[in-house]
């Protein structure tokens, strides 16, 4: 909705009004810049349209996790569009450039899953279909490696059978080096696994589901600092879904921690997220019909947060939330608001306010969980909607939160080697962690810097002082022994 608001002392006659008023508007539809409700100043707009272009990335769906590079760009995939309509990798600067940066194949299979950033550089994902495994018409699916130039090598490929098939979602790298995931479905159930892979390409099947501890894992798993792995399952039918939680190493079972049962939410899509109170909150795509907001504790505790009302609020939460720099979080539901979707946030305790209803032109049924740059403007994409073409948006909101830093990892020993995201590194006089200087740190480029935990560090925020700002981390960054 469009908001025009004039001062007392401008003493316009109404005609002169209207003059300013149609002007206003057409400027604003021209930018594609729209009054705020989360942030007077603020303006939410597409930056770029999928499929205004030949050969571009069209339609991102769920997961479609979206991550920051080294270089600064916002890196992610689509499941459709490219050269060869199979799907592509493609990076997008915070400005609006995008550039397809890998064309996926039918040997390669599709990806939905999105890209995550790992320690050495390089990207990962999988592609829900492809590869090699003959059980699945069509493939099984992979697990990918990407480099920022583009070079993709398959890490594994599903067979099908026990270590499972079709994965939704891509890997995290855990702490240990080793990466993460899970597959849709396969197992001996066959309702999906969770697997741990090496980085040379090793594969263990770490659980097999059996629907009484879940079944049809989508979202990507998060790593709490309790160095454990959290995530969910979608369900199906009356199995409305579970929370759940293991630990990396396989010593231990699954442990399930929460059964939705419709009234405290149902079919979680997407992953969880730990704030800054060590909860993870999450959302479903229903609940009461339209899908909720929650939290829940490493150790089961469980709140509803917010219920989608199915028409303000909106409707199914299939994409996850983000926690902004100002410790509130951020998420978008698929439909209502408009009857494109909403871009709303809401706070730990629960207070929701709607940002954004999207309009169609700004983009339409968002199905992926936002993020927010260091440059501390919020960015994410839209299955629909555009200019012309209705496949897709690339969106920002800029709320006017300052820039900072991301690590990684979030943790690590005395003498451990830390990566830093960010901008404008070039010329950085100090890197303190908690309050205790960095002796050794190198600024790589403006966006990218390492540094080295100094003796006496202590758990506490990471800062960096560049010649224009003083920039902390997003999160406290973990002294181990």
């Amino acid at each position: 909705m469009l908001s025009v608001r004039f001062s007392r002392e401008m003493q316009f006659s109404m005609s002169k009004l209207w003059i300013v008023l149609v002007a206003l508007m057409v400027a604003l539809l021209a930018t594609g810049a729209h009054a705020d409700a989360c942030h007077a100043k603020s303006g939410f707009k597409a930056i770029y349209n999928f499929g205004d272009h030949t050969g571009d990335p069209l339609s991102p769906q769920a997961v479609g996790v979206i991550a920051q590079g080294r270089d600064g760009n916002l890196w992610s995939t689509t499941l459709f569009g490219g050269k060869n309509n199979l799907g592509t990798a493609f990076k997008l600067t915070p400005a609006g450039k995008l550039t397809v940066v890998y064309n996926f194949t039918s040997t390669t299979g599709q990806p939905s899953g999105g890209l995550t950033l790992g320690t050495n550089g390089n990207f990962y994902g999988a592609t829900f279909n492809g590869g090699t495994g003959t059980a699945c018409v069509g493939g099984c699916g992979t697990v990918f490696e990407l480099t920022p130039s583009g070079k993709l090598t398959i890490l594994w490929n599903f067979e099908g059978g026990n270590d499972g098939e079709f994965p939704y979602s891509g890997p995290i790298e855990g702490t240990d080096g080793n990466f993460y995931g899970t597959t849709y479905q396969g197992g001996a159930g066959p309702f999906g696994t969770i697997y741990q892979l090496t980085p040379s390409g090793k594969l263990t099947t770490m659980y097999q589901f059996d629907v009484a501890h879940g079944a049809y894992p989508i979202g990507p798993l998060v790593q709490a600092t309790d160095g454990n792995l959290y995530g969910t399952t979608a369900g199906f039918g009356f199995n409305y879904g579970t929370i759940f939680k293991i630990v990396p190493s396989g010593e231990f079972p699954l442990t399930l921690l929460f059964t939705f049962d419709v009234f405290d939410g149902a079919y979680p899509y997407a992953g969880l997220v730990q704030a800054s109170d060590a909860k993870l909150y999450g959302t479903t795509t229903g609940a009461s019909l339209f899908g909720d907001v929650f939290d829940i504790t490493t150790k089961g505790s469980f709140a509803e947060l917010h219920s989608l009302n199915g028409s303000t609020d909106g409707a199914y939460g299939y994409a996850g939330l983000v926690q902004a720099a100002d410790g509130n979080f951020y998420g978008a539901a698929k439909k209502a608001g408009n009857g494109h979707g909403t871009f709303f946030r809401i706070t730990s305790k629960g207070t929701f306010t709607v940002c954004e209803d999207f309009n169609a032109t700004d983009g339409a049924d968002p199905l992926v969980t936002p993020i927010q740059h260091t440059n501390g403007i919020l960015y994410g994409d839209t299955y629909l909607g555009g200019d012309i073409h209705n496949t897709g948006v690339f969106y920002s909101l800029n709320l006017g939160l300052k820039p900072f830093v991301s690590l990684l990892p979030t943790s690590g020993k005395v003498g451990a080697t830390v990566e830093i995201l960010g901008q404008g590194f070039t010329g950085t006089k100090a890197v303190s962690f908690n309050g205790t200087a960095a002796a050794k740190f190198t600024v790589v480029s403006n966006t990218y810097m390492t540094a080295v935990v100094p003796t006496g560090a202590t758990t506490g925020p990471v800062t960096v002082t560049t010649p224009k700002a003083l920039l902390q981390g997003n999160k406290k960054f973990r002294v181990t022994k």
